[in-house]
Formats: structure tokens, sequence, C-alpha cells
């Protein structure tokens, strides 16, 4: 299923992708996403988050700073 990491773009409201593959790696979990699956990421550090928790995790981490 997650046999090769896709490098993408991210935008406000979708992803370019850049390089295919079928998956991308959560910056906060190390959880790989099925791109059919990737709901959650963020524009201005191009990361991608497995879920709205980790969503929200990098958010909290960020207003610590």
């Amino acid at each position: 299923m997650h046999k090769k990491l896709a490098k993408l773009r991210y935008l406000a409201n979708n992803f370019e992708i850049l390089e295919e593959g079928d998956h991308v790696v959560c910056a906060v979990s190390g959880k790989k996403i099925n791109l059919k699956e990737l709901n959650y990421w963020n524009v201005n550090l191009q990361e991608a988050y497995f879920s709205h928790i980790e969503a929200q995790i990098k958010n909290e981490e960020l207003k610590g700073k």
C-alpha cells in the first residue's frame, strides 16, 4: 500500500504533486499518510499532518515559540 514517498507542494485548498508516490509522512508523528487520506497540512511550513490532532500539536508548538 505505502510503497513510494510522494513529494508535494502544499497549497491553501489543495496540493500539487511534484514527484509521484502514494504517501507522505506526518511531520509530527512520522506516520505514513495515503495521499487519498491527506486532509491536514501547513502551507507556510510545507508539512503534512496525519490528523487534526497532529495539526493541533504543531499549532501549539508554534504558539509557544
